[in-house]
């Protein structure tokens, strides 16, 4: 354990270092060519950066390393292939900082890496060549320049990648869906005998379809039957299906709430935070994280000071990323349903503690409100939910739904 704690304190000391933490390096579009006998990769930045670029074997494949990096790219730049490059992979930040995974065709050298100014056309880019070479000759490395730590071939573990697999063809976002309660915690339970765990799976169900037939993300339920999942199996299935399918998607938790009285109503989007915006999210989140007693199972000992350590190490810029994806999951829902007074509320839903996937949840509504009950009952209404969530995940990748 003691191992372990200072492997992450090191871990912290770098991650403290980047530069920009505090606010990501944008990343903006991504080009490919084949030029002559190498193919360039380049990557349009926001700003200078730190970086280094690797080599990993059995299969080829070239990892950029960076800071944290603010990914706004659309689908059609997180795509982009061509010459020796077969695919692209942009991995959100990791404790030590962000990933561009290169799948190549074959052995290849870097043959340069570099970082230009901004241009009257371009801003900052990073531009690295690659050139086919043999199995085991070594890979020439670029001359390092300000800032840049030389290259050097590595075996390192990728995220979703295991060793001796052949390279992955670029992949889709992954959304998880994960709608609360279910099995024996039934979650709220409105006038009319609605149970929230019936109500999160329908809006689950129907939201999958919609994201599906956008054709641009590969999608999953937690859960796709009235069955209890603890809230850590949640997490573990929503990183485990992110992590298999190239390390990049998101994590979207669907609820409805009950309170004494029947007069509030709106739809609201939660963040994680270890300090709540206020006392309605502070005793919503106590109440949802109680939901593992229900099963009569022991929730598994934890480290309190580790896992301080590695949701203020890992989870900095995932925690700012769920951020963006809540604003703009507020805007496409006001336009369809009624919201809450300051709709983007934070507390510590253990539910969104991915430390590597940005995680929301969304509140429905009210199932104490007899009118709003209703409206969530509608077919039309998860419709317009659902399509107001597809448009927020549209617009945090950069996409313009069609």
């Amino acid at each position: 354990m003691l191992k372990r704690l200072l492997f992450i304190l090191s871990l912290g000391a770098l991650l403290l270092a980047q530069p920009g933490l505090a606010q990501p390096v944008p990343a903006t579009g991504v080009r490919v060519g084949q030029h002559a006998d190498q193919t360039r990769f380049v990557l349009d930045l926001g700003g200078p950066v730190e970086y280094s670029v690797s080599l990993l074997d059995d299969p080829t494949q070239v990892v950029i390393a960076l800071p944290a990096i603010d990914w706004r790219l659309s689908v059609a730049d997180r795509a982009r292939r061509g010459g020796l490059i077969i695919g692209a992979r942009f991995l959100p930040a990791l404790p030590a900082g962000s990933r561009v995974i290169l799948d190549v065709d074959g052995p290849v050298a870097v043959r340069n890496a570099f970082l230009l100014p901004p241009s009257a056309t371009f801003g900052h880019r990073l531009v690295v060549d690659l050139a086919q070479t043999e199995r085991g000759v070594p890979a020439v490395e670029p001359a390092a320049g300000p800032g840049l730590v030389r290259p050097v071939s590595v075996a390192m573990p990728v995220p979703g990648r295991r060793p001796g697999t052949p390279p992955r063809a670029p992949t889709r976002p992954v959304i998880v869906i994960d709608p609360g309660h279910g099995g024996i915690d039934s979650g709220a339970i409105g006038g009319s005998g609605t149970q929230e765990k019936d109500l999160t799976l329908a809006y689950a169900r129907e939201l999958r379809r919609q994201l599906q037939a956008t054709g641009r993300y590969v999608v999953m339920l937690t859960r796709d039957s009235d069955v209890f999942l603890r809230l850590g199996e949640r997490v573990a299935v929503g990183r485990r299906a992110v992590a298999q399918n190239g390390g990049e998607g998101l994590f979207v938790s669907i609820h409805a709430d009950s309170i004494p009285g029947n007069h509030v109503q709106g739809a609201s989007v939660y963040t994680l935070s270890e300090t709540a915006s206020d006392q309605e999210a502070e005793a919503l989140a106590a109440k949802e994280n109680r939901s593992d007693v229900l099963a009569r199972m022991d929730l598994p000992s934890e480290d309190t000071q580790l896992a301080a350590i590695l949701i203020d190490l890992s989870q900095r810029v995932t925690m700012n990323q769920s951020v963006r994806l809540a604003r703009s999951l507020v805007g496409a829902l006001g336009r369809e349903t009624p919201l809450l007074p300051r709709p983007h509320r934070f507390a510590g839903f253990r539910v969104l503690k991915a430390p590597d996937v940005p995680s929301v949840l969304l509140e429905l509504g009210y199932l104490s409100n007899p009118r709003e009950e209703q409206a969530l009952n509608s077919a039309a209404h998860r419709a317009k939910v659902a399509q107001a969530t597809v448009t927020a995940i549209d617009s945090y990748f950069g996409e313009t739904a069609n």
